[in-house]
């Protein structure tokens, strides 16, 4: 292996060559090239419709946004770049905005980081990853379209390294630096990973398909410049599609810290993320990364694709995790689209948001990932209400008064006196995803124990609602859990994308018999977390009644067994500065 002193002897060399080219060839700067869009997508928003913009979860102050890209430490400040559209509130002229932020929480925007500019991006600067090399030295990762519409992979690196804003980033003119060779799909060949250091070499990873099998190609470099394809990818799944924004990184076997990516060892399990292009989910394994060999191999009970685990069983797409060493955790972002159409966006100026930032560990039992909003976030918890020991029969639904309930941090806990009254799981349920299952049964539909929970973005006499909640049933030798959030009685609007989303929870109520739930209520979005963060759904909604001052919570119970809310606590949430331009 490569000992510290050389590489950062590389990492020098790599730069000054790079600071070379930027000199001799007199750039002052990048301009984005549109040649051809559609003309809807450069329609600039004449007035920001504000009714439904979150208010504490990440947005620019108008426009289109995606995927999360390259987030980092560095400098003192945290570094998240996105695909923006500087220009209209659908996709197109897309660039690599940029804001920084101390605390994950209040945030400031700068001019866009990556333009479409030279021959190997002109058409188009899609997602990537960011590194930081040894000696502090951030570099850029990133998908480029080139003049013959290929995806190929281009790296930049900052104009001067010592600004801790990051502010200028050049893209050097030994670009790119990975072409498609004759056995890769030029048009499925993109989103490359953050890079991890092992066995002498560099490694990435970028997302794929050969023919209808999933694929995650590994490249390894010795000098971060010159790559090379290995024989076989790291992992790969048949029968799964283009596999976008692969994310792989190493998570520790006991405790909540988080790893640099390098890290490796018989104390640590690996995770491959991947966004399936074909469902518009993502899906994750935990399993064994073997670094002699190059080859990772999910746990035996784990699946890749539709029936694999997912962070989040909502509106939760092309996220991107990071390793924060300020704070020792790893951190994921993610891009929840709207739900709403594109003549809609185009209407109120903008269009998606990044969910709030989590933090992300392995469970105690190693089945699966836990998920929680960074703790920075109750830094913006304004008035608290409480209620306590409710208990919940039949049909109850009382409500949480005395917060913004447009704008709030609910937690709960509630207790089950019995599990005697559980319905049935029926055998052929086994077929259903939980989505479908949800759908079946939904929030009104009377059940044993369950549903209950949380009424969400409700009007007062419930014309409108947002409903997370569980039911539970009896299968054989357990327990089945089913989370929902369900949108489809979530607005009175016609042509909006209304699902019933929802996971299992993997929990054993024989112990405890309880069940906790957070949710993240922010005018459009609904974010929730239930049992400490094992299952996870985020819902876009728009409500016309239960907008601003007209939104209602309520706490519920539709199932035969009674409930108890042993403990309900509800925070108003004040705003924090969100993109302002600095």
């Amino acid at each position: 292996m490569m000992d510290i002193t050389a590489i950062k002897l590389l990492v020098e060399v790599i730069f000054l060559a790079c600071c070379y080219v930027f000199a001799i060839n007199n750039i002052t700067g990048v301009e984005a090239l549109h040649n051809v869009y559609p003309e809807f997508q450069s329609l600039a928003a004449v007035k920001v419709k504000q009714v439904h913009r979150t208010a504490f979860h990440f947005q620019p102050p108008r426009n289109w946004i995606n995927d999360p890209n390259g987030p980092m430490y560095f400098g003192g400040l945290y570094h998240l770049f996105y695909q923006y559209n500087p220009e209209g509130a659908v996709w197109g002229n897309i660039v690599w905005a940029h804001s920084v932020s101390k605390d994950l929480i209040n945030w400031e925007a700068l001019e866009p980081a990556i333009y479409p500019s030279k021959p190997f991006d002109v058409n188009g600067c899609w997602s990537g990853s960011a590194t930081v090399l040894p000696g502090n030295k951030p570099i850029i990762l990133y998908t480029g379209i080139d003049s013959q519409n290929r995806q190929v992979q281009n790296y930049a690196i900052p104009e001067n390294a010592s600004d801790p804003y990051l502010r200028k980033w050049i893209k050097p003119d030994n670009n790119p630096l990975v072409i498609p060779d004759a056995g890769i799909n030029a048009t499925a060949f993109r989103d490359p990973t953050t890079a991890w250091w092992g066995n002498g070499h560099w490694k990435m990873l970028v997302g794929g398909k050969r023919k209808h099998r999933g694929m995650a190609y590994l490249y390894r470099s010795k000098d971060f410049v010159h790559w090379v394809k290995a024989h076989h990818p790291l992992h790969s799944a048949p029968q799964t599609g283009m596999w976008e924004c692969p994310d792989f990184y190493p998570v520790p076997l006991v405790g909540k810290l988080g790893l640099d990516t390098s890290k490796v060892g018989r104390d640590v399990k690996h995770v491959l993320k991947v966004s399936l292009d074909e469902t518009r989910y993502e899906y994750y394994t935990v399993g064994t990364y073997f670094p002699e060999k190059d080859r990772y191999v999910p746990d035996k009970e784990l699946v890749d694709g539709w029936s694999g685990l997912r962070y989040d069983y909502g509106n939760f797409y092309a996220s991107k995790t990071f390793f924060d060493p300020a704070k020792k955790r790893r951190i994921l972002w993610a891009w929840a689209n709207e739900s709403d159409t594109a003549s809609n966006d185009a209407a109120k100026g903008w269009a998606g948001i990044q969910t709030i930032p989590r933090d992300v560990w392995l469970s105690p039992d190693g089945k699966q990932l836990l998920q929680w909003p960074v703790v920075e976030l109750e830094t913006l918890r304004g008035k608290k209400v409480g209620i306590n020991k409710q208990i919940l029969k039949q049909g109850d639904h009382v409500e949480v008064e005395g917060i913004t309930a447009a704008q709030a941090d609910v937690e709960v806990i509630f207790s089950l006196p019995s599990l005697a009254k559980a319905e049935e799981f029926n055998p052929s349920w086994s077929n259903l995803d939980a989505q479908t299952l949800c759908g079946k049964k939904g929030s009104k539909i009377q059940g044993g124990i369950g549903p209950f929970g949380l009424l969400t973005l409700a009007s007062k006499n419930l014309e409108e609602f947002t409903p997370v909640f569980f039911r539970v049933f009896k299968a054989k030798g357990r327990h089945v859990v089913l989370m929902c959030s369900d949108a489809t009685s979530s607005s009175l609007q016609d042509n909006l994308y209304r699902p019933s989303f929802a996971g299992f929870v993997d929990v054993d109520l024989s112990h405890s018999k309880k069940l906790s739930l957070r949710s993240l209520i922010d005018h459009s979005v609904v974010e929730s977390y239930g049992a400490g963060g094992k299952t996870c759904i985020t819902s876009r909604v728009y409500p016309t009644l239960a907008v601003n001052n007209g939104a209602h919570l309520y706490v519920f119970n539709n199932g035969t067994q009674p409930v108890t809310a042993e403990s309900l606590n509800a925070w108003s949430m004040n705003a924090p500065t969100m993109n302002k331009r600095i």
